[in-house]
């Protein structure tokens, strides 16, 4: 019997140990922890693991899928007309959101790239553009796809360098309809945390757009599942 309660005793101290540790730990060392984490997801995308080898019925999205999660919440809450995505990439993300779209039973997807690749996934809500997102003719294809009334959803993930997506952004901020989201992806690259050598990347020029436009917040709840590969990069239009 004493040896029965001196094992329970343990065990009830080990159990609330690890309550401790859970209630308790610091702001730096949770801090810390999802650093860590995200530098190793991140980096085993070379190793054809994680966002690298991710599908959405049966298409590449190299996404990270707690990103993937909160653009339903979004597309769910808002129900968008038109979501513009530029950088189609193998179009799977593309797909992801036009089946959210079915179940919802409304909106289309424009998305964008500079390259025409084959075999991209077909469905009746997406629409592909080839050329520069920044070019004056496909700004005009995608205006005039989108109507007076339409919420619109605008998503940057084409070329990651600093000038390319502050010009993106100064083009396509005014398309996002008030509460409605502008989010620029992959603002962890330069050490944010990940690819510390990147160079001036979209952080850079999210943090640059900012200073000269208070139209948008950016919506930390958005981050809510630690991890994300767009920090500070889901902006809510305000005014």
């Amino acid at each position: 019997m004493v040896g029965v309660i001196h094992s329970l005793k343990k065990e009830i101290a080990r159990f609330r140990d690890v309550i401790y540790s859970r209630i308790y730990i610091s702001p730096e060392a949770e801090k810390d922890i999802v650093k860590k984490f995200h530098r190793l997801y991140f980096d085993s995308h070379r190793f054809g693991k994680t966002w690298g080898d991710t599908f959405w019925l049966g298409a590449v999205t190299k996404k990270c899928p707690l990103d993937m999660w909160v653009y339903q919440e979004i597309i769910h809450e808002l129900r968008p007309d038109v979501i513009v995505e530029c950088g189609t990439a193998l179009g799977g993300s593309a797909l992801f959101m036009a089946t959210i779209c079915d179940l919802i039973g409304n909106g289309k997807i424009v998305t964008i790239d500079t390259k025409k690749t084959p075999n991209l996934p077909k469905h009746k809500r997406i629409k592909y553009l080839v050329g520069s997102s920044t070019s004056k003719e496909v700004l005009n294809q995608v205006k005039d796809m989108i109507k007076k009334r339409d919420k619109v959803m605008v998503i940057l993930d084409s070329a990651h360098n600093r000038d390319h997506v502050f010009n993106e952004l100064q083009l396509y901020n005014n398309l996002v309809t008030k509460g409605s989201y502008l989010i620029v992806e992959d603002t962890q690259l330069n050490g944010h945390p990940v690819y510390p050598k990147y160079g001036p990347g979209p952080m850079e020029a999210l943090n640059d757009f900012l200073k000269v436009n208070n139209d948008f917040m950016i919506d930390k709840s958005k981050e809510k599942f630690y991890m994300t590969f767009n920090p500070r990069g889901y902006l809510k239009k305000v005014r």
